[in-house]
């Protein structure tokens, strides 16, 4: 099987990256001539749930295919590149809400080597939309000045200056995804997980074309009940006081879902790092041993607090966009678009706002929504952007 298979609905792009995967396979033989597909650094842009991050292992699986770069899937290359695990390729995952300065020189030092046993050495930047201005500079330099068989592969969600910087964006070559279609995301998870045709269809369309919260809606019940959840705000804002809880009941749903997701592996770091420093042991060394490890601790709950910040703003955005596709559904109604509303379960509901609510004041709340999805953006305390658009919503 490919290693584009799981690029659901990204025809153009696969067929790109096909090309240009050939052309390395070429390079490395020797072989210049029709070359051109090739370059040295990319960047994958598109909507959430696209595929951005899987097209980027996709491809850097190819370049380290050992047929030719046909990304078959099934040889050494292709398997331990799309695992995690090819010594040629690093991904670089930000735990927090930016990637520093000096994980991004390490990085660019690294990359600076041969490629120690594969075809290419293959950096993924997932979120390079969180590169820090001197990060961004310290990527840039090594972008102008390539070392040979070295690829970058950014993921962003544009080419906005906002998310990338224009001079990166110069030295790249541009592969913008789209969102999949709803069929699409509903085959994949028939036919790779199993899940019923019909609950499917639903997940696929309620996750509006996202592949991975399309299966988690379907697999999850505590996901569907907190989609649910969410749904539900419109009708509870009935008063000042009812906005303020409906904020705080939406920033609590995040914040648990978060910690949630990312216990386990709160506590597995810890032990693993406890044990490495010697925790368990005895005698005077394993004590002086921990009592130096303090710093290391200190340091890991600093990333640690770092990442479920971030997982609890991905959290509480997943809800707003829930919430900003029900303001789309009512305006839909009202003015009798020719197009299907994204929660269906919820039509009634959108079809009784689309009679009470002008188009305009529908309009009004769905900028609401969005308003506070972009100050959260900006570093807005969460509350407190919640807060202000709940009371937006309630005025209309």
């Amino acid at each position: 099987m490919s290693v584009f298979a799981e690029l659901v609905g990204q025809d153009e792009a696969v067929a790109t990256l096909s090309r240009a995967a050939a052309a390395a396979a070429r390079i490395v033989a020797g072989d210049v001539a029709g070359s051109g597909a090739m370059t040295h650094a990319w960047i994958f842009t598109g909507p959430p749930g696209s595929g951005r991050s899987v097209a980027a292992r996709a491809f850097a699986a190819a370049l380290q295919c050992e047929r030719d770069g046909a990304g078959c899937g099934e040889c050494h290359g292709c398997r331990t590149a799309l695992g995690g695990t090819h010594a040629d390729v690093r991904f670089v995952v930000p735990e927090g809400l930016s990637i520093s300065v000096s994980e991004m020189r390490a990085l660019v030092l690294r990359a600076a080597s041969a490629p120690s046993g594969g075809r290419w050495q293959a950096v993924v930047i997932e979120d390079a939309d969180r590169l820090t201005e001197a990060a961004g500079n310290a990527l840039l330099k090594a972008i102008e000045e390539p070392p040979p068989r070295t690829v970058f592969l950014l993921c962003t969600p544009s080419t906005h200056p906002d998310d990338i910087s224009v001079t990166i964006r110069s030295r790249c070559r541009v592969v913008a995804l789209r969102q999949p279609p709803a069929e699409a995301v509903a085959e994949v998870l028939v036919r790779r997980d199993g899940i019923a045709p019909d609950l499917a269809a639903w997940a696929a369309a309620a996750a509006q074309g996202h592949v991975g919260r399309a299966k988690r809606l379907a697999n999850d019940p505590d996901a569907r009940a907190r989609r649910e959840a969410v749904l539900t705000v419109p009708r509870r804002l009935t008063g000042v006081g009812a906005c303020f809880d409906a904020a705080s009941a939406l920033i609590e749903a995040a914040e648990a879902e978060a910690a949630a997701a990312s216990a386990d592996t709160v506590t597995s770091e810890r032990a693993a790092l406890e044990q490495a420093l010697g925790a368990g042991g005895t005698g005077r060394g394993a004590a002086g041993a921990m009592r130096g490890a303090a710093g290391q601790l200190k340091e890991l709950e600093k990333r640690q607090k770092s990442r479920l910040t971030r997982a609890q703003r991905d959290a509480l955005d997943r809800a707003l966009v829930d919430l900003a596709a029900f303001y789309r559904d009512v305006l839909v109604t009202s003015m009798r678009a020719p197009v299907g509303v994204v929660h269906t379960d919820t039509a009634s509901q959108s079809s009784a706002a689309a009679g009470k609510w002008t188009p305009e004041s529908t309009l009004r709340r769905l900028e609401a929504v969005l308003a506070c999805r972009e100050a959260i953006d900006q570093n807005v305390k969460p509350k407190i952007a919640v807060e202000a658009m709940m009371l937006s919503l309630w005025r209309g």
